[in-house]
């Protein structure tokens, strides 16, 4: 049964008019002639007997009108449970870098949301330097980082270990130290370019910088990194968290260098002066846990 007609038939009865009823739910005349008319054919019952001296119910039309307003009335319940429902979720903006917002947390925020449906989550990408800067200007209150985890102003939890790691399509390549890799063709991410990346930092340990390295391109996707990598056309340095399925599919190889430790850690970020709402509460408790279903 459509409520819209049934509405329009209980206020015409309450106001005895259709003229009066059509202004009352800001419709026409005509048309709410014809939401009445659709109603009795939904039914096949004559509901309504219309007269100068307004309108008068049929005895099935009695009927009709006696479970018309718990009907209606349910329906308003409805919308008003779910109006308040609305009005108590809550938003969770999270800003994280690139390699573990695309790769990492959507599946953590999938589980998150099963156990909270109450707590709606908005995700942003961005670099590390990027969501340090909004966490300190307050545009931002939670990030989650890469790399870097003595920061002035920010608490910076650590959530998750990965390592930096030279992938190739080719077999067999004569890749040992650091110095090595100076010899060979790089798909850069642009993200390492920045003097503060993960990559410039460990290659600095070693007296040398991306600078220094022979790159033959640079990229913001580490998709597109992969796939000219699996092509044959080079190598590249990538967190390890963004080509495990490629590495279990021996579809990428992953060329160990010793003298140099590519691990880091990633962090939830917040300002040391910032107190977390409840929401936030709840999702730091759980990306730090065991729950957090991270994606490999």
């Amino acid at each position: 049964m459509n409520l819209d007609y049934l509405k329009a038939f209980y206020t015409t009865v309450n106001c005895n008019s259709i003229s009066k009823a059509s202004k009352l739910l800001h419709i026409t005349q005509p048309a709410l002639s014809m939401q009445i008319q659709h109603l009795e054919n939904e039914l096949n019952a004559t509901l309504l007997i219309r007269s100068n001296k307004g309108v008068e119910l049929t005895e099935e039309g009695k009927i009709v009108f006696d479970h018309a307003e718990s009907m209606l009335s349910l329906e308003k319940s409805i919308l008003k449970n779910l109006n308040e429902l609305k009005k108590d979720k809550q938003l969770l903006n999270i800003c994280a870098c690139k390699y573990i917002g695309e790769y990492v947390l959507p599946c953590s925020i999938y589980t998150f949301k099963e156990i909270h449906p109450d707590i709606d989550v908005k995700l942003n990408v961005d670099n590390t330097t990027q969501i340090i800067s909004k966490i300190l200007n307050h545009e931002i209150n939670l990030g989650v980082i890469a790399g870097i985890n003595e920061i002035e102003d920010i608490i910076s939890t650590p959530i998750l270990s990965d390592k930096i790691v030279l992938i190739t399509k080719e077999e067999n390549i004569d890749i040992k130290s650091a110095a090595d890799i100076l010899r060979i063709p790089i798909i850069l991410s642009e993200y390492d370019l920045d003097d503060s990346s993960i990559l410039n930092l460990k290659l600095s340990k070693c007296g040398l910088s991306v600078s220094d390295l022979n790159i033959i391109l640079t990229s913001n996707s580490p998709e597109s990194i992969k796939s000219v990598v699996m092509s044959g056309k080079g190598f590249a340095f990538l967190p390890k968290i963004t080509v495990k399925k490629e590495l279990r599919k021996n579809l990428l190889k992953e060329i160990p260098i010793d003298d140099i430790d590519m691990s880091f850690k990633y962090y939830f970020a917040q300002r040391n002066d910032y107190v977390l709402q409840m929401h936030e509460q709840i999702f730091n408790s759980f990306i730090t846990s065991k729950k957090r279903c991270f994606c490999y």
